[in-house]
This record gives C-alpha cells, sequence and structure tokens, in this order.
C-alpha cells in the first residue's frame, strides 16, 4: 500500500505543478493550447488528488501516524511540491 501511496504522491505532485504550468504559462500566451490541455490535466489531477487522500487514510492506520503527522500529509496536498516533501520525509 506505501509503495501505491509513494507513487500517487508523486504523480499528484507532477499533475499539481503542470497544471500551474498550463495557467501560468499557456494561458497567456497559447490560448488555444491552455484550452486543449486544461481538461485532461485538470482530470487527471483531479483523480489523482482523490486517489492521494483515500490512501493517505488507508497508510494513516499501516503507519501509525499521529493526528499531527496526518495533518501534514493531507495539508500537503494542498501546496505545490508538498506531496513530494511527504513522499522523502513520511514515506521512506
Amino acid at each position: 500500500m506505501i509503495k501505491l501511496f509513494r507513487l500517487t504522491a508523486i504523480l499528484e505532485g507532477i499533475s499539481y505543478i503542470l497544471l500551474f504550468a498550463n495557467m501560468l504559462i499557456m494561458k497567456p500566451n497559447y490560448i488555444e493550447v491552455y484550452k486543449q490541455l486544461l481538461y485532461p490535466i485538470g482530470m487527471s489531477h483531479g483523480v489523482l488528488f482523490i486517489g492521494y487522500i483515500g490512501l493517505a487514510f488507508l497508510v494513516k492506520a499501516e503507519k501509525k501516524w499521529n493526528f499531527i503527522t496526518f495533518s501534514i500529509v493531507l495539508i500537503a496536498s494542498l501546496l505545490p511540491f508538498g506531496t513530494f516533501y511527504v513522499e522523502k520525509i513520511y514515506l521512506t
């Protein structure tokens, strides 16, 4: 389960960065490319985000995380590069 959570954390972080890149770089300069990329990147990020949260609840019992650690893992999903931090610190 932890390997799947690690993979999901990495992929969720990548999709988050791609979503921001699409909004910040593509939208002002290439509006057509932005529109074409918005749905697939946004949908994949949404699915990975939900998977990350669901797997966090499953891994919580396995790793015996306390409330503070579990809160950090959940809050990290809202921050850019946060899931990379969780993967490096809490899942190794």
